[in-house]
């Protein structure tokens, strides 16, 4: 049994003494979010090695979140994230599967530009007016279905039977769960095309790297890392979903055609 319990107990300690949480489980090392990189049209730079992509682009993708929606408000008050759609765009457009259409504030201000060009303020030459906008194919709705910190405590596999290092290491270690969904919807017919959901998970040291640092007395207790890398892991893992379906898409059809009765009839 100590042959077992040493290994685990060194690499347990090795993580507290860095002082901080593991990374989300489908993320990149080091990087705050896993929206790393950079877009250019089909190019992706330094794009998360996980992230699901496409050989073609499917049509072009708006991102609209409810603002009505009560996670969306914990999401901005309790974890300091302002919008999930940068991030959502940005993998969007790394994975190539979407051409990204602007429906947000930049929208507004596209049309102020239209005003103004209808007013003869601007420039002849400037090219800006009616007939050149792209429309958006499909719409996705992002949505957190679940979120919490400190859900699971490895205290508890441990059991303090290991020392009272060890049990300090597994008192102190405490994980951040969210699971979120996407849903697509053709914005032509209505249909919703594709529903994805995805979850990660991470792990939070705060007891022990008080303890290193000032001693046991000077410990301050549990240190989360931000919920918010765990949500944009979380969404990275609906949008891989989200691509892995719709890349072998096949359209649902009704007898009787779609929309026309449907075929639970009523007596």
């Amino acid at each position: 049994m100590k042959a077992i319990r040493v290994p685990l107990l060194i690499s347990l300690l090795s993580v507290a003494l860095a002082g901080c949480g593991t990374t989300p489980t489908i993320g990149a090392s080091g990087a705050k979010t896993v929206a790393t990189g950079a877009a250019g049209g089909a190019t992706a730079v330094n794009a998360s090695g996980q992230l699901e992509k496409c050989d073609r682009t499917l049509g072009t993708l708006s991102i609209v979140e409810e603002s009505n929606q009560p996670w969306l408000q914990q999401f901005t008050a309790e974890y300091r994230m302002q919008s999930t759609v940068p991030l959502l765009r940005m993998i969007v457009q790394q994975s190539n599967c979407f051409a990204i259409v602007e429906r947000g504030q930049v929208f507004r201000n596209m049309q102020a530009e239209r005003t103004l060009m209808d007013a003869g303020e601007l420039r002849k030459t400037s090219n800006l007016g009616k007939g050149q906008m792209v429309a958006a194919d499909y719409t996705v709705t992002p949505s957190v279905t679940f979120s919490a910190k400190g859900t699971s405590n490895y205290g508890a596999l441990l059991g303090g039977r290991i020392g009272m290092v060890a049990s300090l290491v597994g008192s102190s270690m405490k994980s951040n769960e969210a699971s979120t969904m996407l849903l697509l919807i053709d914005n032509r017919s209505g249909l919703q095309l594709a529903a994805a959901e995805g979850s990660a998970q991470n792990w939070d040291l705060g007891l022990m790297a008080g303890f290193f640092q000032h001693g046991l007395a000077g410990a301050s207790g549990y240190s989360r890392t931000p919920q918010g890398k765990v949500l944009a892991a979380s969404f990275m893992d609906s949008y891989n979903q989200l691509v892995k379906a719709v890349r072998s898409y096949k359209a649902q059809s009704v007898a009787g055609g779609m929309g026309n009765g449907g075929l639970l009839k009523t007596n």
